[in-house]
């Protein structure tokens, strides 16, 4: 309590009008100072989503479920409508369930431009004319609905794609409200090109226009009435500072988990934005080391290196982890031989299934699609029907990994610790372990051809575990083995795989 009110009379001396203000204000400043700290204490926890294993899908791509909506579509022209929808979506998501996701992330789904802008369509969703309606092409707002409380049932979180840098290059409001965009002049003016310029010619939002910050704001909070649990923000190397962090704060006070896109975004980038508000990045550097380490044989200690910075990351358990997006070159395309793009997305999906993170599939990794850059990297998902035998193994693999790291609490949630390793071996193999609550997982790559066997000293690793027996990865069909006796870790592992071990 202030001092002042230790005292009973503590305004007896001044005149009776001024006694009584200063006795209201203090009063009212009293009761702003309580309300503060019960605001303080009180605030909004930052959602999470670890332990979670999203999906990514471009709808466009994904399924067909009604017909009727397939104006202007031709699945021959890979820049064009291909038909998919959300009632497409809504019928596959018992193929998401099977595959073991728990949340769905969709690439924007509200009205677009209506042509076409270098001869391409935009099937992709990130030339938005408006925020808060669906486009015809994936169908209408009744069909979101309905795909939200189907994913309600199913126990599923929905993140969606939001735009916020710009809006479609033909879009109405571009001619109509010119002043809500950054036009030439001012991009000759601004020392923040990437902030007040256009980004691949589209009209370049200016989020310090309070009239531009009202759509942004309430599409947001249009989406999430609507159901909608977490953002993936587009772009936001492009978005003017102080509108994200009012952004980020109305979400974090809606309970809505925030996942930015900053393109090629390394550790520190997204320690920075953690920082700042969001709740994830794609952690584009990690992704990079493992195509480079798996898919191209360059050697692991790139990983490594990624990985010795989780120290920097205020919530390395948010963090999004991913083989490949819509906005890369598929995974599986790294190597010339399609057997050997398959054989090697089974090790970088067990890979990935042991690290700390939110794991994002992008839809048809999971049976190693092919394709380069875009728009080829956006070929139409195929299903159950239309799989090679290959094609299947990949799949059971993957869900195999994902069922593994569900049911390990270690896998899902657990601290992430590297183990240092001889020089001699920086390059073919990589540990790492994963504990919570006493219950150590070690996670075992080699990069190696061949099999391999491995005898290290447990000290120095900095491990310490008692006597193991032979036992088995906890990936189903994998040889693969390790067990510890005589103060050494005893490994045997197959060539390009990677695999998890309970050491209790």
């Amino acid at each position: 309590m202030p001092k002042q009110f230790l005292h009973s009379r503590p305004f007896a001396d001044l005149p009776s009008g001024v006694a009584l203000r200063t006795l209201l204000l203090s009063a009212v400043l009293g009761a702003a100072l309580v309300s503060a700290r019960a605001s303080a204490q009180t605030a909004s926890p930052p959602s999470s989503f670890e332990g979670q294993i999203i999906y990514q899908v471009m709808p466009d791509r994904f399924a067909d479920g009604n017909p009727a909506n397939n104006a202007a579509v031709d699945r021959t022209n890979p820049r064009a409508w291909h038909g998919g929808d959300l009632p497409g979506l809504t019928a596959k998501l018992p193929y998401i369930q099977q595959l073991g996701a728990t949340a769905l992330w969709m690439t924007p789904i509200y009205r677009q431009q209506s042509g076409n802008s270098f001869e391409t369509a935009a099937y992709h969703g990130y030339w938005p004319a408006n925020f808060q309606d669906v486009d015809p092409h994936f169908g209408t707002l009744n069909d979101f609905d309905t795909l939200i409380g189907a994913t309600q049932k199913a126990g599923m979180r929905v993140v969606l794609d939001q735009v916020i840098n710009h809006y479609g290059y033909t879009a109405d409001v571009v001619k109509q409200k010119p002043a809500w965009f950054n036009g030439e002049s001012e991009c000759a003016a601004t020392t923040k090109k990437d902030v007040d310029c256009a980004l691949a010619g589209l009209p370049d939002l200016k989020q310090s226009n309070p009239e531009v910050q009202k759509v942004l704001f309430d599409a947001a909070a249009f989406w999430r009435a609507r159901g909608v649990d977490a953002f993936r923000y587009d772009a936001i190397k492009h978005v003017e500072r102080p509108f994200l962090n009012a952004l980020l704060a109305r979400d974090r006070s809606a309970g809505a988990w925030t996942l930015g896109e900053w393109f090629d975004a390394d550790t520190g980038t997204v320690a920075e934005w953690q920082r700042a508000g969001f709740d994830s990045l794609f952690l584009f550097s990690l992704q990079a080391a493992m195509r480079d380490a798996i898919m191209s044989g360059q050697g692991l200690d790139r990983v490594a290196g990624v990985l010795a910075r989780a120290g920097e990351l205020p919530r390395p358990g948010e963090v999004a982890l991913f083989l490949d997006n819509h906005d890369v070159p598929r995974f599986a395309n790294g190597t010339l031989f399609e057997d050997d793009g398959q054989a090697r997305t089974k090790y970088g999906l067990r890979a990935l299934m042991t690290l700390r993170g939110v794991p994002v599939i992008w839809q048809g990794t999971e049976i190693a699609m092919r394709g380069g850059t875009d728009p080829d990297n956006r070929r139409d998902m195929r299903f159950e029907a239309e799989w090679t035998p290959a094609e299947r193994s990949v799949f059971e693999v993957t869900r195999d990994a994902i069922a593994v790291r569900k049911a390990s609490p270690s896998l899902s949630r657990g601290a992430q610790k590297l183990l240092p390793l001889p020089p001699q071996f920086d390059s073919e193999l990589l540990l790492f372990t994963r504990e919570l609550n006493g219950e150590p997982v070690l996670a075992a790559w080699h990069n190696g051809k061949a099999r391999q066997s491995y005898s290290i000293r447990l000290s120095s690793l900095g491990l310490t575990v008692g006597n193991l027996a032979a036992t088995r990865s906890l990936f189903a069909g994998q040889d693969a083995k390790v067990s510890v006796s005589g103060g050494f870790l005893h490994l045997s592992l197959p060539g390009r795989d990677a695999a998890a071990f309970a050491l209790k």
